[in-house]
């Protein structure tokens, strides 16, 4: 693949079906000889884990801006630690969730200054970005039919409304981001999905000239 290594990013509102497609990237780009690097946000190092708990399981009443920090000072931690030296010694970075997220949910969710966030999600990683983001589209009252029975955390427990908001800001991003970021319908089946997530990884990766071979 070259010195520098190949970054997916897996984004989506809640019962997106984020975890079903990132195994099965995951499962096919091993077969095909990738090294691949799994982590996810928040989390991802000691330290990612410990924000975790803190903003899934914490005071339901805290300050969106204090949130928006919490989910950045993870992010640093994860681009740091395991997301860079990755991609610098050639692996394949499969990341569930990053810098969009944190757009979508705090931005188009919370309502908090877009421009601010973007400002900061660029000092929290470096400018590192994804080569592709695969962005699973799905009606969140849909979404949370399929998580019924769960122990929702403290975002899950959010009202409708704000779930339908981050989805909008997804479907916004995914039109606003280039051939960066794919928008792929979360109401076909898993399999589905994934054969159309594989193709559009196997596309990207020929435009960036990582592609081992002619196929994979």
């Amino acid at each position: 693949m070259g010195r520098w290594g190949f970054f997916i990013s897996i984004e989506g509102p809640e019962g997106s079906g984020k975890s079903t497609l990132t195994s099965g990237i995951i499962k096919y780009l091993e077969s095909k000889g990738y090294q691949v690097v799994y982590t996810r946000e928040p989390g991802g190092t000691p330290t990612g884990e410990m924000i975790r708990e803190v903003l899934l399981r914490g005071s339901e009443d805290m300050n969106p801006m204090t949130e928006a920090f919490l989910f950045l000072a993870a992010r640093r931690e994860n681009v740091v630690r395991n997301i860079l030296p990755a991609l610098r010694s050639g692996k394949v970075v499969v990341c569930d969730r990053y810098t969009d997220s944190t757009i979508a949910y705090q931005g188009y969710g919370r309502g908090l200054p877009i421009k601010i966030l973007r400002r900061l999600n660029k000092l929290a990683t470096l400018g590192v970005k994804p080569d592709l983001t695969l962005v699973i589209d799905v009606n969140p009252e849909k979404g949370f039919e399929r998580i019924n029975g769960k122990d929702l955390d403290r975002i899950e427990r959010e009202a409708m409304e704000f779930h339908t908001r981050v989805r909008e800001g997804y479907v916004k991003l995914a039109k606003i981001s280039g051939r960066r970021v794919k928008l792929l319908d979360g109401s076909k089946p898993p399999k589905e999905i994934q054969k159309e997530a594989i193709s559009l990884i196997i596309d990207r990766m020929k435009e960036k000239g990582k592609l081992r071979g002619e196929e994979i």
